[in-house]
């Protein structure tokens, strides 16, 4: 394409110089050597021909839907990002980012500024996401006082007072904190953690602790959640019941989460895009009212069909199906342990990404990630 727009450059630099080189010339034999020149070869008509082939050009492009903006561009080179030097936590046995459960918004914010987003949750409460363009990503929930109650992190930014940090193996955190919980109890309720996981949970310091493994790198720590044990006795079900809110809000920190992933394998970061996220909710909902769960839909399309049918223009598409997770960390988490999604989440080629979720009656959620590139 940019040798087509190279060469309808050159001729037009020729159709529009020929005439002014003509009239700086003198009236003499230069002049008379040109007119022959453009009696022999008819300049005129070889003009006319060169207008018609820019038509036929121009309207290829129109039809491929490309324009000069949308030409490769030479990615800016990024700043280096730098690195937070991580301090031993003073009161708590873990921190993340330097954050202790109880610590107030404001001096967060002094240390790392305003968040960058915030988002319904499933306490009710609001993630509040910190990055500088994914780098250093980590998210708090406050409590009414604007005193940190939650807080997660899947990048390099887990301190303790015990060595336990991102990357340490699963069984000396087994070694070190012991057995991890195999239920809780929700009022009457007591649930049960399923036996094949890639989490454990742990009660400390009035807090339950969620320690995420990356079965892919060895089994060993890749991301934490905490969170206060009253903002966790409060809530009365693993699943919140379902709004258009907490649906939106799931859908943005999944997208988070996926650019925090990506920027920890030195990947580019995605650009959100409304237009396929229409196309992902819908086939979520799909499979929440009709009861499947199937990249396929009951009319037989692919997620490649249903791109199309919206008039979404791709070169590289793929998409990511989660479904049972209470929550987006715990279904990114789950994503990223199955290859085949975890492939998708950090394929190179991709550019753009919009996320789709819906709840079926049981307040279950449906995740639909769709990727693509143009």
């Amino acid at each position: 394409m940019t040798r087509i727009l190279a060469i309808i450059s050159l001729l037009f630099l020729f159709n529009y110089s020929a005439p002014l080189i003509e009239q700086k010339l003198d009236h003499t034999d230069k002049v008379q050597a040109i007119d022959k020149i453009q009696s022999e070869v008819n300049i005129p008509e070889i003009m006319s021909a060169i207008g018609q082939i820019f038509a036929q050009v121009e309207q290829l492009l129109k039809q491929l839907n490309l324009n000069l903006e949308e030409l490769p561009k030479t990615p800016k080179k990024e700043e280096p990002i730098e690195k937070i030097e991580l301090q031993t936590p003073d009161k708590q046995l873990f921190s993340i980012s330097n954050i202790e459960l109880g610590q107030t918004k404001e001096q967060i914010e002094m240390n790392v500024g305003a968040a960058k987003r915030s988002s319904l949750n499933e306490y009710g409460s609001d993630w509040y996401a910190y990055h500088n363009n994914y780098h250093n990503f980590f998210m708090v929930m406050f409590d009414e006082n604007n005193k940190a109650s939650g807080v997660y992190t899947d990048q390099d930014l887990i301190s303790s007072t015990n060595g336990i940090k991102r990357g340490s193996p699963k069984d000396e955190v087994h070694t070190i904190l012991g057995n991890p919980l195999k239920q809780i109890q929700k009022g009457r309720y007591v649930y049960q953690f399923e036996e094949d996981r890639d989490y454990d949970v742990y009660l400390q310091d009035n807090a339950y602790v969620t320690i995420f493994y990356d079965k892919h790198e060895g089994n060993t720590v890749t991301a934490m959640q905490m969170i206060r044990k009253d903002i966790e006795d409060k809530k009365a079900d693993f699943y919140t019941k379902a709004s258009p809110e907490l649906k939106e809000g799931f859908e943005y920190q999944m997208f988070d989460l996926t650019n925090a992933a990506r920027v920890n394998h030195q990947l580019p970061v995605l650009t959100w895009d409304d237009h396929v996220r229409e196309t992902a909710r819908k086939h979520s909902s799909d499979m929440a009212v009709n009861d499947y769960f199937d990249h396929t839909n009951l009319k037989g399309q692919s997620p490649f069909d249903r791109m199309k049918q919206d008039d979404i223009i791709f070169r590289l598409a793929g998409e990511n199906l989660a479904y049972g997770q209470f929550s987006s960390i715990f279904a990114h988490e789950g994503l990223m342990n199955s290859l085949g999604h975890r492939e998708n989440i950090l394929r190179e080629g991709y550019r753009y990404l919009g996320v789709g979720v819906a709840f079926n009656n049981e307040s279950h959620p449906y995740y639909t990630e769709n990727f693509y590139a143009k």
